[in-house]
C-alpha cells in the first residue's frame, strides 16, 4: 500500500506526505473530506480526476477534517491510496428521506456483495438518512461478519445540508459504498465513547423511529429535564453534553445516541438513530479527560485486532465530541497517533454519525458521540 496526502486551503493545494514510489496513475481509491461550502465553491473532482485518473474518488462534507495528527476546519484533505493486493469497487444511490434508508442499505449491500468482500466503507448524506436502518439492512443482506465502517457526512455545526459523491462533485441526497476485496488486506477497528453514565437503566415505552416520547411511561423530555437540572435552560444546545446510552436488547453492546432536537408540545426528543420501544437507556454526561482517553482505547483495540503495524488509519469522530472538547479536540487525534507511532498515515473527519462494529466479529453499527478508528495494512 502506497499513499499520498494533501490539503486544500486558501485556494491552494499543499502536499502533506507521500510514500516513496507512489504512482498517481496507479491509485485505486481517493478519500476527500472537506468543509461543505468549500466543496461546493471549489468543485474539486476535476482536479482530483486529473491527478488520479484510474481511482474511485469519494468526496464528502464534514464538521472538521483530520489529516496526520491535526484537525482542520475550512479545508479539503485528500488521501490517495495505491493498493497493491486489494481491489476497490464503489456504488452510489440516491436517498430523499429517511423512509428509504432500509431499501438503500439493502441495494448497497447487494451491489457490493462478492465472495472475497473484506469490508465496506459507507459514506452517507447526514441530513436525510436513518443511519440505523441503512446499516442494519446492509448487515441483514450480507448475513456474515463483513465489517462496515464509515460515517454520515457533516456540515460543521450548521446542520443545513450535507454533500456526498463518488466520481463526481458531491451533492445532497447520496449514499456511497466502497467495497474492498482480496485476501491480503488486514483490518482492525475500535470504537469508544468515554462518556460517564449516571442514573438507573430505564425502558423506552413509547417511540417512533428516531423520536422518543416516553421513558418508563413518563414524558421523555420532562424526565430528561429533571436530570439536566440547571442545564435544561440551555436546551437543545446543552443536549450535546448529555447523550443517551442505549441497549437495543439485553445482550447487545451499548450504543450512544445524540439528541438532535426537542419538541416542547409533544414532550419528545429526536435522536440521530433509532430508539426502539423496549430498549434500555441510561443518561450520560461529558468528562473531557475520559473522552480523550477513549480515543486512545479505540486505537489500542484496533491495533490489538490487526496484530501488526498499520499503514493507514481512518478516524471518524462526532461533531458533538468536537463541540464539547473545544480547544482540546486535537488531543483525541494526537493520543491515537501516539498509540500507532510514526508508521501509519492518518485521515478522517468529524461526522453526524459514526459507523463501525461495536466489537470484534460484530457487524457495523451506527454510533453517536464516539471515536471510531479503522486501521488497514497490506504488509
Amino acid at each position: 500500500m502506497k499513499i499520498r496526502q494533501a490539503k486544500f486551503s486558501k485556494n491552494n493545494w499543499e502536499s502533506i506526505s507521500e510514500t516513496p514510489g507512489f504512482a498517481p496513475e496507479k491509485a485505486s481509491l481517493v478519500l476527500a473530506f472537506g468543509e461543505r461550502r468549500l466543496l461546493e465553491t471549489s468543485s474539486p473532482y476535476a482536479h482530483l480526476f486529473q491527478l488520479y485518473p484510474k481511482a474511485e474518488i469519494v468526496i464528502n462534507s464534514t464538521s472538521g477534517e483530520i489529516i496526520g495528527d491535526k484537525v482542520y476546519d475550512d479545508t479539503i484533505v485528500i488521501t490517495a491510496i495505491e493498493f497493491e493486493k486489494t481491489t476497490v469497487k464503489t456504488v452510489q444511490f440516491d436517498i430523499s428521506n429517511h423512509k428509504e434508508s432500509h431499501q438503500v442499505g439493502e441495494k448497497l449491500a447487494r451491489a457490493l456483495d462478492e465472495e472475497n468482500l473484506l469490508a465496506i466503507i459507507l459514506i452517507s448524506d447526514g441530513g436525510v438518512v436513518n443511519g440505523s436502518e441503512l446499516i442494519s439492512a446492509s448487515n441483514r443482506w450480507l448475513n456474515r461478519p463483513v465489517p462496515v465502517i464509515g460515517g454520515l457526512a457533516g456540515d460543521g455545526d450548521r446542520f443545513e445540508r450535507t454533500v456526498v459523491g463518488v466520481n463526481q462533485d458531491p451533492v445532497s441526497g447520496k449514499v456511497v459504498g466502497i467495497g474492498l476485496y482480496g485476501t491480503e488486506l488486514k483490518i482492525g477497528h475500535g470504537t469508544m465513547g468515554g462518556w460517564d453514565v449516571f442514573g438507573p437503566e430505564r425502558e423506552v415505552t413509547k417511540s417512533n423511529y428516531t423520536e422518543l416520547y416516553q421513558i418508563d411511561d413518563r414524558d421523555a423530555l420532562d424526565l430528561y429535564k429533571d436530570y439536566l437540572g440547571r442545564y435544561a435552560e440551555g436546551l437543545p444546545g446543552t443536549a450535546l453534553l448529555f447523550p443517551l446510552s442505549i441497549r437495543i436488547t439485553p445482550d447487545s453492546q451499548p450504543l450512544v445516541r445524540t439528541i438532535l432536537s426537542i419538541n416542547e408540545t409533544t414532550k419528545s426528543m429526536t435522536f440521530a438513530g433509532d430508539m426502539p420501544e423496549g430498549a434500555s437507556v441510561r443518561f450520560m454526561r461529558a468528562n473531557l479527560d475520559r473522552l480523550v482517553e477513549a480515543s486512545a482505547l479505540a486505537a489500542q483495540n484496533a491495533l490489538t485486532q490487526l496484530g501488526k503495524a498499520p499503514e493507514l488509519a481512518i478516524l471518524i469522530s462526532c461533531v458533538g465530541r468536537k463541540l464539547v472538547l473545544g480547544q482540546r479536540t486535537e488531543e483525541e487525534v494526537e493520543v491515537a497517533c501516539d498509540i500507532f507511532g510514526s508508521v501509519p498515515y492518518m485521515t478522517g473527519f468529524y461526522s453526524y454519525g459514526e459507523i463501525a462494529p461495536a466489537g470484534p466479529a460484530s457487524p457495523g453499527e451506527l454510533h453517536n458521540q464516539t471515536m471510531t478508528i479503522t486501521i488497514l495494512s497490506e504488509q
